[in-house]
């Protein structure tokens, strides 16, 4: 299917370095037509198949694709914007209903199943990610050949140790950075087998692939694990030899709490589509709740104060990464690659502390941390708190100013199925955290919601919420 891929898509008059739109839902003709792109010299751009239809639409314009293969079911969300791409030569669907296009199926069955492989370096552009636009709007990410090869081999082999016998389904989707790796990347790389669902991904259909496909390896978000073991009270035998969530930290007392059940660890990483996949992560043999580890093997960090000095132990800094598989840079947006690609290192915009055993500890992202009292306060540290209490599924927690301009903690919060909202609940979870951790990070307000923003990733949009007391 990859040579039929390659064959069908240079037919069409696609040639090297054209770039290829895919917004295809996670079924075997994603790996086929990307793989087949990138054999033939082709650059494909796997899109997050829960945008817009003017983020589409922004995209488009932005990437100047000349095809674009689009899942039947998504068609609808590019109809409207199709005529506007004047770039645009070929549109393929895939599925069923053509709705007057090309069935990517029927091309891919005439073509040839014998290819060539195009003369590319490793060091040429093969693939382009756009950021999940968690700050603003969303930026091509432009990756190397070579990028997908090293986080195989560094953290697929060196920190999960994937092996031809291993079965691993990723409830994060193929087309983002985190779930390209755990689900095509790693697997690929050594002859494993993957699970691809279409599928939204909840804690009823979690379960179900994962009693009767039974995958050893699990990826996963930190929101899903929260919301499985919201429904699961008594240890569960399954398949799995271990786990792995990224998007967000991991609380440590799901992590515990996931083991205890589960009886296998979650591997906590933080990985960015411009890294490609984690490089600072949980290993095995390790017990590292509460942090998120120690740096992949082939990985530097470090961590800096906003002058680019060096911080000491446990004090909070912005993570600095640099390894083999960082992107080249962003297409298009000159400041906004100056800015974050600086000569080896890449500014994360996380910040961390590094504790005395030398793990890092995650303290929130740059533009959420903020001070109380004159002293930095950790988003994520109040959030882990609120969620230890028993009624609590979710927790967000941002900057508000109170009655004197000053900034105060305030959290919103989703509750476990069956609980209901109240002042004296509120007033519960503020006393519990006051007991827990200093006085002056307790949330002052508290709202509780039915679920937080998130972008696909999993990672919180807290930005949605300063606008949301704003209006």
């Amino acid at each position: 299917m990859v040579n039929q891929s390659g064959n069908t898509l240079s037919h069409l008059g696609i040639n090297k370095n054209d770039r290829v739109v895919m917004a295809m839902l996670d079924t075997v003709e994603f790996p086929a037509v990307f793989w087949g792109c990138i054999k033939s010299g082709i650059i494909p751009i796997p899109l997050n198949t829960l945008l817009t239809t003017p983020e589409y639409n922004y995209i488009l314009e932005d990437c100047k694709a000349t095809t674009l293969i689009v899942s039947d079911t998504l068609f609808h969300l590019f109809k409207p914007i199709i005529d506007k791409q004047c770039g645009l030569k070929n549109i393929l669907i895939c599925g069923n209903e053509n709705y007057g296009y090309p069935l990517l199926r029927k091309l891919l069955k005439n073509s040839s199943p014998h290819l060539e492989a195009a003369q590319t370096k490793y060091n040429d552009i093969a693939f382009w990610l756009y950021s999940s636009g968690s700050t603003g709007k969303p930026k091509g990410v432009m990756h190397r050949h070579e990028n997908l090869f090293h986080t195989a081999e560094h953290y697929g082999q060196g920190i999960l140790g994937i092996k031809e016998s291993d079965i691993v389904y990723s409830a994060a989707k193929l087309f983002f950075a985190y779930g390209l790796g755990n689900a095509m990347t790693f697997p690929f790389y050594v002859g494993a087998t993957a699970i691809l669902f279409s599928g939204r991904p909840t804690p009823e259909t979690i379960m179900s692939i994962i009693h009767k496909y039974k995958p050893t390896i699990y990826f996963g978000v930190p929101g899903l694990y929260a919301a499985m073991l919201a429904n699961i009270n008594e240890p569960v035998c399954s398949s799995l030899r271990l786990c792995v969530s990224a998007g967000e930290a991991l609380p440590e007392h799901i992590g515990r709490n996931w083991e205890k059940i589960f009886g296998v660890p979650i591997l906590d990483g933080i990985g960015s589509t411009e890294m490609l996949h984690i490089y600072l992560s949980h290993q095995l043999d390790n017990d590292y709740y509460g942090s998120t580890g120690i740096p992949v093997p082939g990985y530097e960090v470090m961590l800096v104060d906003e002058d680019g000095n060096n911080v000491q132990q446990n004090e909070v800094g912005e993570l600095l990464v640099k390894g083999p598989s960082m992107a080249s840079g962003y297409w298009m947006q000159e400041d906004k690659t100056r800015d974050t690609f600086r000569g080896d290192w890449l500014h994360s915009g996380d910040k961390y502390t590094c504790n005395n055993s030398g793990y890092y500890i995650y303290s929130g992202r740059k533009d959420d941390m903020f001070k109380v009292s004159g002293q930095w306060v950790s988003p994520f540290e109040i959030e882990s708190t609120i969620m230890q209490f028993a009624d609590v599924l979710e927790a967000a927690v941002i900057a508000r100013n109170d009655e004197n301009e000053l900034l105060k903690p305030m959290a919103f919060i989703v509750l476990n199925k069956g609980i209901n909202s109240s002042e004296t609940l509120a007033k519960d979870i503020q006393k519990y955290v006051k007991q827990k951790i200093s006085l002056h990070k307790y949330p002052r307000w508290i709202e509780f919601i039915s679920s937080l923003p998130k972008t696909a990733t999993g990672k919180i949009q807290r930005f949605k919420l300063r606008e949301r007391i704003l209006k």
